[in-house]
């Protein structure tokens, strides 16, 4: 991340208390509306990627906006990672837990060949358990996730320290303080 990307930050609009109070939730419906804004994350996002990439893994639903967008500059196809029951045909899923209980993302069994690079793509990581869960689930596939990538990190919460521990370079373009 770097001081360069404040036009980016500054197009990501705050909405105090959302979706309950005390929340600072980070809005990147504005950057996406803004055709300059949206270009500049694509181009920039692309510019962080280290090394040859097979595939980009989008987590549902605002990394596959992201990731979709990325595959196409990087020339490599895109894999979705989906909440559980939403992919037709035979799946390999991950559980991870949330603040009150679990929820469990999917991938199709055929979706990547083992040893596929893989750059893991999502809006925001904040503690990281949805990024967390998707890198044991891609490993579990056989792949490498040799990156993870996304627009917005709350550093307090610890999410991409967390991915680094797991032996995954993480990458952000902006940080927003608090939750």
């Amino acid at each position: 991340m770097t001081a360069d990307n404040d036009d980016i930050r500054a197009r990501i609009r705050t909405i105090p208390d959302f979706p309950k109070p005390g929340i600072q939730f980070r809005d990147i419906t504005t950057l996406l509306l803004d055709a300059e804004g949206l270009r500049l994350t694509v181009e920039r996002m692309a510019e962080q990627v280290r090394g040859p990439i097979d595939l980009v893994a989008g987590i549902e639903a605002r990394g596959f906006l992201f990731g979709a967008a990325l595959a196409v500059k990087l020339g490599t196809g895109v894999l979705l990672i989906r909440k559980d029951g939403k992919l037709p045909g035979a799946t390999i899923a991950e559980d991870y837990a949330l603040e009150y209980g679990t929820d469990r993302i999917a991938i199709h069994a055929d979706a990547c060949t083992p040893g596929a690079r893989v750059l893991l793509i999502d809006d925001l990581i904040a503690t990281g358990g949805t990024a967390r869960a998707a890198v044991r689930l891609l490993r579990k596939a056989g792949a490498e996730v040799v990156q993870a990538s996304f627009v917005i990190d709350l550093p307090e919460l610890g999410g991409a320290d967390a991915l680094r521990g797991d032996g995954v370079a993480v990458t952000s373009l902006t940080a927003f303080d608090g939750h």
